[in-house]
């Protein structure tokens, strides 16, 4: 994941192409950038790599020496722009602060009576402490240790409580109704809260299967069903029915087959549901599932511990997911004292921590995600984040190299240089920000934003699954994003 120079310069001249662009007019609260005498490298300065990029909205952007803390270049330092999933890297370190790496989520079942001839004299709890990574097979895991225990049955309920957080009925309510990265959050989460759904074509009709599928576990869902509905928009329509979701989909758009993940907005019972399927192959019946609001007087019975706290952080960076970031948001906001009535309450006080622990100004949050496009933070902010003393340390490894491109999009396999970042994109927003190695082991830090924020907000209001011109908005940035690093470690190799 190294640049040379030849292909660094083939970035810098041929990677980003045509228009012009203003620059923002701003002072950074940390220290100006260094003169430098860039005509003599032949390197074009980067104000000039965004006006050649001929993006529409605005571009941020900010490169500091990570030892020193010494800022090298910035354009508009100070302006808010949305940082997208950018802005899991600051819910990355509130949750490995106040729950440290060794943190795990436990999964329990617990039962309010002895047992007797492998039958639960009593009830039978399902409790959740908020793990954003449990799955199927995690489920058919705990499954597995009743039937080890010699439990085949319950004599009274099957009960399941998700009271460790509160419940949030979705991420961000600007999203479309269908997209499987805005689901609902709570105590107890199972597969990012998604349900599988996969169509066939069978002669003039279709075959529609709703399923909880891991790697080894894929039970069909009664609680989330499908119907085929003669229309042409919108492609996805849900409807909250009696104890279960209730889908339809055009068949205009169905051609002739395929599948994708859609929200589960009754994830207490969807888990319920799915621990009860897994338990009967395994041999142990369960009646429905019923959600508790209060926990009765029990006995663990089984529990399952999840991932440390590292590697969840690692995985939520590295794959981007949203309910992982939203669960340690929430948990820690709880971690410290403040229970949270939304999101935005948890985003809040994730926003007055960060300004109070690494001394930022121009920033606000109101998810842990970065879905919601009401965030903001200036690129300043961001770097002066990731050089605050210990945060490398902390953050670097979690986050996943980037590789770098030529002018043709191929990956450059003998370079100097290497970067490890977190990516963001949402319609007409594209960041990108972590760090950067040059020849010679010369460590900076960056962090650069583009967003055209009225074309995103017109995008939503038109309700556009993927609007027109967002694709190249977003391919547009990503080139302007290499030409900038390669910029960067051209220039500041000594």
């Amino acid at each position: 994941m190294s640049l040379n120079r030849r292909a660094i310069l083939g970035l810098l001249l041929g990677g980003v192409a045509g228009g012009a662009f203003g620059q923002e007019t701003m002072v950074s609260p940390i220290p100006k950038p260094r003169p430098l005498d860039l005509h003599k490298q032949g390197l074009p300065t980067g104000d000039a790599l965004v006006e050649r990029a001929g993006l529409s909205g605005e571009v941020a952007f900010a490169v500091a020496r990570v030892a020193q803390s010494e800022m090298l270049e910035a354009r508009g330092p100070l302006l808010r722009l949305p940082p997208a999933s950018v802005a899991k890297t600051v819910t990355s370190l509130y949750a490995l602060e106040h729950l440290g790496p060794d943190f795990r989520f436990i999964t329990r079942v617990l039962a309010t009576g002895p047992i007797s001839n492998g039958v639960v004299q009593g009830d039978l709890i399902l409790i959740g402490s908020g793990d954003p990574i449990l799955d199927t097979d995690a489920l058919a895991r705990l499954a597995t240790q009743l039937r080890e225990a010699g439990i085949s049955g319950v004599s009274g309920r099957f009960l399941v409580h998700d009271g460790a957080l509160p419940r949030i009925e979705q991420i961000d309510g600007a999203q479309t109704e269908y997209a499987g990265y805005n689901p609902a959050i709570t105590g107890l989460n199972l597969n990012y809260n998604r349900v599988h759904f996969e169509w066939r074509r069978q002669g003039e009709d279709y075959s529609l299967k709703m399923d909880a599928r891991a790697a080894k576990f894929a039970p069909d869902v009664r609680i989330a069903q499908m119907r085929v509905a003669q229309r042409d928009q919108p492609v996805f329509d849900h409807e909250p029915g009696q104890g279960r979701d209730e889908w339809t989909v055009a068949r205009s758009a169905l051609g002739t087959g395929g599948a994708r993940w859609l929200p589960v907005r009754l994830p207490t019972l969807y888990a319920g549901e799915v621990f009860q399927t897994v338990a009967a192959q395994l041999g142990l019946r369960l009646p429905q599932a019923q959600r508790a609001n209060v926990v009765p007087e029990a006995v663990e019975i089984s529990r399952l511990e999840s991932a440390p706290m590292s590697l969840i952080v690692k995985d939520m960076l590295k794959y981007s997911t949203n309910l992982t970031a939203e669960v340690l948001g929430l948990l820690t906001t709880q971690a410290r004292g403040v229970k949270p009535v939304s999101l935005q309450a948890s985003a809040q006080a994730m926003t007055e921590w960060a300004q109070a622990r690494f001394g930022l100004r121009h920033m606000s949050f109101v998810d842990h995600s970065g879905l919601g496009g009401a965030s903001q933070i200036s690129a300043s902010d961001m770097v002066h984040m990731l050089t605050t003393p210990g945060v490398e340390a902390t953050l670097a490894p979690l986050l996943k190299p980037i590789p770098m491109k030529n002018a043709q999009g191929e990956v450059i396999k003998d370079a100097l240089a290497s970067v490890v970042a977190k990516t963001g994109t949402l319609d007409f927003v594209s960041t990108l920000a972590g760090y950067l190695e040059a020849p010679g082991g010369k460590r900076m830090a960056f962090a650069i934003f583009a967003a055209d924020v009225p074309k995103r907000e017109a995008a939503k209001l038109s309700g556009q699954d993927v609007p027109r011109g967002a694709r190249s908005f977003n391919a547009g940035a990503k080139k302007l994003q290499q030409a900038l690093i390669a910029r960067w470690a051209a220039a500041y190799q000594s």
